[in-house]
C-alpha cells in the first residue's frame, strides 16, 4: 500500500470515528485523534492513538488526510473555522474528508466556505456499514469533490471500506447517494413488515417464508437481514432512518420530484415507532 498519507488525523471518536481510527492504525497509518470530549483521550491513547488538544495542532502533525467524523454543519464549521481550528494552521496541500452525515446542501455549502476562506482541499465521504462496517473494513464509502483528489485518498478508502464509489464533483453528490440509499431502505423495510403482517393471518411460519423470500423474487437486504432489522430500535437505527426518509422528502420538494413511496414509508416508520414506545 502506498503510504503517502501515512499520518492521518481523526476529528470526533465517537462510536463510529473511533473504529474507523481503529482499523486504519491496525493497518499502518498513524492516527491523530481529536475530539470535544476529554473521556475519550485515555482510552484512545491507549489504543496508540496521538491525542491532540485543537485542531490547529492536529493540521500541524498530519501529512495529509484528516477525516471528520463529527456530529453536524456546526461542529465542522467549528473544528475548521472556530477557535483553534484547521484554520488557524498551515493549511496548503491538506484535505478535509468529511465523513459526517449531512444533507447535500448543507455539504455544499460547507465545500463552498473551505474553498473560499481556506487554503485546504474538501472531499465528502458518506459511509455506509454502522459500527460494525468500521471494525471489520467492509463499509460502502460514497464519494464526491475533485477526482484527482478522491483518488489520491483511495489508500485510506480501501481500508475502512469495502466498496468506493465516485459520484462525481459536486460535494453534495455524496450525500445525496447516500440518502437515496436509505430511502429504498426505508421503502424495503416496510415492504417486508407488509408481507409478514398478512402472513401471520394465515399461521405462515415467519422463518420459512424468509427463506421464501430470499430464494425467490422478494429478496432484498432487508429480507436477508430481517433478524437485526426486526430489533432495529427508535431510539437508534429506526430514527436515523426516520431522518434520512424525512431528509430526502424534502429533496424531493426542492428538485421537484414526486417521492410517494418515500411519504408512505416514513408515515408507516412513525407509526411503528410510537406503538414499539407505548409497548
Amino acid at each position: 500500500m502506498e503510504m503517502m498519507n501515512k499520518r492521518v488525523g481523526v476529528a470526533g471518536l465517537g462510536a463510529m470515528g473511533f473504529q474507523v481510527a481503529i482499523t486504519l492504525k491496525k493497518a499502518g497509518f498513524e492516527i491523530i485523534g481529536y475530539d470535544a470530549f476529554q473521556g475519550v483521550y485515555e482510552k484512545a491513547e491507549a489504543e496508540g492513538i496521538t491525542m491532540v488538544y485543537s485542531m490547529k495542532e492536529m493540521a500541524e502533525k498530519v501529512d495529509e488526510a484528516i477525516i471528520s467524523m463529527v456530529r453536524n454543519y456546526e461542529q465542522n464549521i467549528d473544528i475548521i473555522f472556530g477557535d483553534g481550528g484547521l484554520s488557524d494552521a498551515e493549511q496548503a496541500g491538506k484535505t478535509i474528508i468529511v465523513m459526517s452525515t449531512l444533507d447535500p446542501e448543507s455539504m455544499r455549502q460547507l465545500s463552498e466556505k473551505v474553498r473560499e476562506e481556506s487554503d485546504m482541499n474538501i472531499v465528502d465521504a458518506g459511509l455506509s456499514g454502522g459500527v460494525a462496517g468500521a471494525e471489520s473494513g467492509t463499509l460502502s464509502i460514497m464519494t464526491s469533490g475533485p477526482e484527482k483528489i478522491v483518488k489520491s485518498l483511495q489508500p485510506i478508502f480501501d481500508v475502512i471500506g469495502s466498496e468506493t464509489f465516485y459520484y462525481g464533483e459536486d460535494p453534495g453528490n455524496s450525500q445525496a447517494a447516500k440518502l437515496i440509499n436509505n430511502m429504498v431502505l426505508g421503502i424495503n423495510v416496510n415492504a417486508v413488515a407488509e408481507g409478514l403482517e398478512l402472513a401471520k393471518k394465515y399461521d405462515l411460519p415467519q422463518e420459512e417464508l424468509l427463506k421464501l423470500l430470499q430464494a425467490s423474487t422478494g429478496d432484498s437486504w432487508v429480507v436477508r437481514n430481517w433478524d437485526t432489522v426486526s430489533e432495529w430500535t427508535t431510539d437508534a437505527t429506526l430514527s436515523i432512518l426516520q431522518k434520512d426518509l424525512t431528509a430526502a422528502y424534502k429533496e424531493g420538494i426542492n428538485n421537484d420530484v414526486s417521492l410517494p413511496l418515500n411519504a408512505l414509508a416514513s408515515t408507516r416508520l412513525f407509526e411503528a415507532m410510537r406503538e414499539r414506545k407505548k409497548s
